[in-house]
């Protein structure tokens, strides 16, 4: 009995010397693995490859990957195998991936701007265009009416829903000049209703601006207000 109790006691401590029917010695744990040696300069280049591609998709709201996938398709492509997806679908699947991260980091912005404008139309001054374009004259001009094929020149003031300025014309002390054909589709279809010497006021779902993908300093799926003044027009020739 005292050798049963000793070695039960033993057991629990995980110091058991008795060979007992039905009892486990501890494991011990497992040795870790070595950490990866960079020797030589294909080493620390393969290293810095792998941290590039991970930047630059991690940038993009990429957040987590099959890494044995990965270095199966770098595997394959190297070493002149069959890869499991062709180059075309390989873009395919790619860009319905990226859009599908984009859609799913802009929801909330799209929602936000989904919302003002729905509000926004209720106003008896703002007018809405077949396209979901909105619009408000806050002068009339009398002068001739721009084609999207000309180019205008123009005064404005761009901002956010929650009043956040993002680009000033006024600001930078002089108008700018472009082709109504090389902005974004809420721009050319905006001033094509206006006279020079009128002034508008733009709000542009973002669909009509740029998109669900962020650009520079305006977020993807933003909504987008401009007070636009059209001070010419010059003819295509």
């Amino acid at each position: 009995m005292k050798k049963t109790i000793l070695s039960m006691f033993l057991v629990a401590a995980g110091l058991s010397v008795f060979a007992q029917p039905g009892v486990t010695k501890p494991a011990r744990p497992a040795a870790k693995p070595a950490l990866p040696v960079l020797k030589t300069m294909d080493d620390s280049a393969s290293y810095a490859v792998g941290i590039s591609v991970a930047n630059f998709y991690k940038e993009q709201g990429v957040k987590k990957l099959n890494t044995a996938l990965v270095s199966k398709a770098i595997n394959d492509v190297l070493g002149n195998k069959k890869t499991l997806l062709d180059n075309n679908a390989a873009n395919m699947c790619m860009n319905n991936y990226m859009n599908r991260l984009q859609q799913e980091k802009s929801k909330g912005t799209i929602l936000a701007g989904e919302a003002y404008l729905a509000n926004n139309k209720k106003r008896p001054e703002v007018k809405t265009t077949p396209s979901g374009l909105q619009y408000e004259v806050l002068r009339e001009g009398t002068g001739e009416r721009p084609n999207k094929e000309d180019s205008v020149t123009c005064h404005y003031r761009g901002t956010f829903i929650d009043g956040k300025g993002f680009d000033n014309s006024y600001d930078r002390g002089e108008p700018i000049t472009f082709p109504l054909n090389h902005v974004i589709a809420g721009w050319t279809e905006g001033l094509q209703l206006m006279t020079v010497g009128s002034k508008y006021k733009f709000y542009i779902p973002y669909a009509l601006g740029y998109g669900a993908y962020d650009n520079r300093d305006i977020p993807g799926g933003s909504t987008l207000i401009f007070e636009v003044e059209l001070l010419g027009v010059k003819r295509k020739q």
